[in-house]
């Protein structure tokens, strides 16, 4: 009797097979393209800056086409596929083509690098002097001269002078390139404030001095100063010359009152002796304002002056010799000795 021979798997299962076979091909090639796409996109470092109103999509396009990643739309997905797709903050991420768009998208949701500009303002400047500094680091000049001309800003200056002039602090700040100059000025003026405590106000206060008569005097001692050390001998030569009544006779204030610049006055022009509001030759008492922008420096030495001499005799007169050294009399006569010996 012959035996009947097996019969093999119906065609049915041959195609279906075949199609496993097929999907699982393409489900691995899908794969592995996909991952090549989250693979790092090998270019150079990029610092990217987001913008108010920038999208991810369009900042997705920058990074393809700067080779930080692959594909845009790979990064896109990972970002929704981990909930930060709404994570993108104003200002600038640092990132490079060595990165994956996992670390990628790590880094976007992450905080954003603030971009500043570094602007130093000099201890002594005048306001006409402040303007070409915010020129050069890239802020409008015209801004920030009007910024400057507005003493409302300061409840000090308010009411009592036509600018800002003595209420800009000195020193180095940190602002945002798109910072108005309204903002930029008020910063300055703020910081200033920090400095009248109500401790320093009261220290002002013994010495017969308003906020504003203190920052005046410490205009002057900045203007007259060679460094920091001399500083509290000189506001107290001057605070010795208010009380008793004797005019401060101080260089600066003549060449402010004139417009000038220090090495700019001409005695023999009749500098001295023209009357100006600000001239402390030809009137008695402080000037009008504040000459300048005094440091803290400056602005401390006030409050805590040398009045005395080592024989403790009042300080009355100082002059800077040719030799470098300030020299500090109490009488006039010797001061004019000083004037001969070391001028």
């Amino acid at each position: 009797m012959t035996r009947l021979g097996r019969r093999g798997p119906p065609l049915w299962l041959w195609l279906l097979l075949g199609l496993f076979v097929l999907l699982l091909l393409a489900a691995a090639g899908a794969f592995w393209y996909l991952r090549g796409l989250t693979q790092p996109a090998g270019g150079g470092p990029y610092t990217l800056e987001v913008k108010p109103g920038d999208s991810l999509p369009a900042v997705a396009r920058t990074l393809e086409e700067q080779g930080i990643v692959r594909n845009a739309d790979a990064l896109r997905f990972v970002m929704r596929q981990n909930g930060t797709a709404g994570s993108l903050k104003e200002g600038l991420y640092d990132l490079q083509g060595s990165l994956n768009v996992y670390q990628v998208a790590e880094k976007l949701a992450g905080p954003a690098r603030i971009p500043v500009v570094n602007v130093t303002v000099p201890e002594g400047r005048r306001l006409r002097d402040l303007p070409p500094i915010f020129a050069k680091a890239g802020f409008d000049a015209a801004g920030i001269r009007s910024a400057l001309n507005d003493p409302s800003l300061s409840e000090y200056a308010r009411g009592k002078q036509k600018n800002l002039e003595g209420f800009v602090f000195p020193a180095t700040y940190e602002f945002r390139p798109q910072e108005t100059p309204a903002r930029i000025v008020a910063s300055m003026v703020e910081r200033m404030e920090q400095e009248f405590t109500p401790a320093n106000i009261a220290k002002a206060k013994g010495l017969g001095l308003s906020v504003r008569d203190w920052v005046i005097l410490a205009s002057m001692v900045q203007a007259e100063a060679a460094n920091d050390a001399e500083m509290p001998v000189i506001a107290g030569v001057f605070l010795n010359r208010l009380r008793d009544g004797i005019n401060l006779g101080s260089d600066p204030t003549v060449a402010y009152g004139l417009g000038k610049d220090l090495p700019e006055l001409d005695r023999s022009a009749g500098d001295f002796t023209k009357d100006t509001p600000y001239s402390t030759y030809t009137r008695p008492g402080l000037p009008a304002g504040p000459i300048n922008n005094p440091g803290q420096a400056a602005l401390l030495s006030v409050l805590a002056p040398e009045r005395k001499l080592a024989d403790g005799r009042d300080a009355l007169y100082f002059l800077h010799g040719l030799d470098g050294k300030i020299y500090v009399n109490h009488d006039y006569p010797a001061h004019l000795r000083d004037i001969a010996r070391y001028r």
